[in-house]
């Protein structure tokens, strides 16, 4: 979970401009070829075995699925990675005894999503203290002391990526009616990028005139729905923080008969990007919340554990953050982004 910034759009660029350069495959030029202070290294070419131990919660929906497969397919194309997965899980003290598992098991190191941060910082300390390498993903532990490094989707950015293209949407239209579809109220990524919304339509004149949270389920984002169009006879743009739950609000939406808005996705998943590129829906955009998260936790941690850095970069050790781009999906550049999407 990304802890609310005012993000600038200069710095959200500047971050994804990071991210192209440290997730490249292409190797980088052996130490001593000439690059300022010999940093770089071939990083793809076989080291030391490193055993990984992989965490996080039940897939119960097409993002989480996505993040934990795209971990497995990570860790496959490495010979000296051994990657030990753990079944999925919502329950907080099953994931706590899972990572205590990897810690008695001496893993070199453990990627971490968990369910609740905060709940598991004290494990996550722990293993750190025990010598193991521990990458957090996602949802942010409470400590910075429980973690080598963190990959992090930009909460805030979402939020402010959407709330850009609603402005431009509807320029010249100060009257115009914008409702939000939330995910989980208590999770500080919520919060986020519902700042971030607020924040940027803010600076068009714009407000959240309606609000409903949903829990990234499609039956919740059902509920949600429902009750945002029984409690809103009008509506001009609908931002929807996820769009597994979207699959919820688009059934919702379509039972009320209704249409006279236009809908903004988050996430990224194909099927909402497929809408957008055939342009026959009311998605007319989505933001991108990256599920290459756990990959790029799979390829932080070999990097740490054998000492090496990140190819594109000059640092000779690993950065502590990294913090993923949001872009808007629209149908001018869906095809860009549609190979890389999740299946709701």
């Amino acid at each position: 979970m990304s802890r609310t910034r005012t993000t600038s759009l200069l710095a959200v660029l500047a971050a994804g401009a990071l991210l192209t350069a440290c997730t490249g495959n292409t190797p980088a030029p052996a130490a001593g070829s000439g690059d300022q202070g010999g940093a770089r290294v071939a990083n793809d070419e076989p080291g030391e075995k490193v055993v990984i131990g992989f965490s996080a919660p039940a897939a119960d929906h097409g993002w989480m699925a996505a993040i934990s497969n795209a971990a497995k397919t990570e860790a496959e194309k490495y010979s000296d990675v051994e990657l030990k997965v753990v079944e999925g899980t919502n329950d907080v003290n099953l994931q706590i005894s899972q990572v205590e598992t990897f810690i008695n098991d001496k893993v070199d190191a453990i990627v971490l999503l968990p369910f609740d941060g905060a709940a598991l910082t004290p494990v996550a300390l722990k293993a750190m203290k025990a010598g193991i390498t521990v990458i957090n993903v996602d949802r942010e532990f409470d400590s910075p002391f429980a973690a080598r490094s963190t990959v992090l989707g930009d909460n805030y950015g979402m939020g402010v990526s959407a709330g850009t293209y609603v402005c431009e949407k509807l320029k010249g239209k100060p009257d115009a009616v914008v409702a939000e579809i939330a995910g989980i109220d208590s999770l500080p990524l919520t919060q986020d990028r519902s700042k971030g919304f607020a924040d940027a339509l803010r600076e068009c004149g714009l407000n959240v005139d309606n609000r409903v949270a949903a829990e990234f389920t499609v039956e919740s984002g059902e509920r949600a729905a429902a009750n945002l169009l029984q409690a809103a006879p009008r509506i001009d743009a609908i931002w929807n923080h996820d769009d597994d739950q979207g699959i919820g609000v688009s059934a919702a939406i379509k039972n009320s008969g209704r249409g006279e808005f236009f809908l903004i996705g988050g996430a990224g998943s194909a099927n909402v990007m497929r809408e957008i590129k055939a342009d026959n829906g009311l998605h007319k955009a989505t933001v991108v919340y990256p599920s290459t998260q756990g990959a790029d936790g799979i390829r932080l941690a070999r990097l740490a554990v054998q000492g090496k850095s990140l190819g594109d970069l000059v640092e000779v050790e690993v950065p502590r953050q990294v913090e993923l781009f949001a872009p808007v999906v629209t149908k001018d550049n869906v095809d860009r982004y549609l190979p890389t999407a999740f299946e709701s």
